[in-house]
């Protein structure tokens, strides 16, 4: 019964190599976006890092301006 078992089960090579196999199948299936797409993307990507800075560093002033203004007043 243990040789059954072993007779089964694939070594290390096989398995790799059906591992390898999968992926390349796999990759045959990927759509892969062109460079406009790409380009377009990225150039979102870089707007909205700008976008959020731009936010947070309003937001981070406001803060800013209210704690300090709660200090002095608590402070006199």
């Amino acid at each position: 019964m243990a040789g059954e078992l072993e007779a089964k089960k694939p070594s290390f090579v096989e398995s790799a190599r059906e591992y390898m196999d999968d992926i390349r199948a796999e990759m045959k299936r990927v759509t892969w976006p062109n460079k406009a797409q790409v380009q377009s993307t990225t150039l979102v990507v870089i707007v909205c890092v700008f976008a959020f800075a731009a936010y947070f560093k309003v937001v981070d002033s406001i803060i800013e301006q209210t704690v300090t203004r709660a200090y002095t007043a608590l402070a006199k």
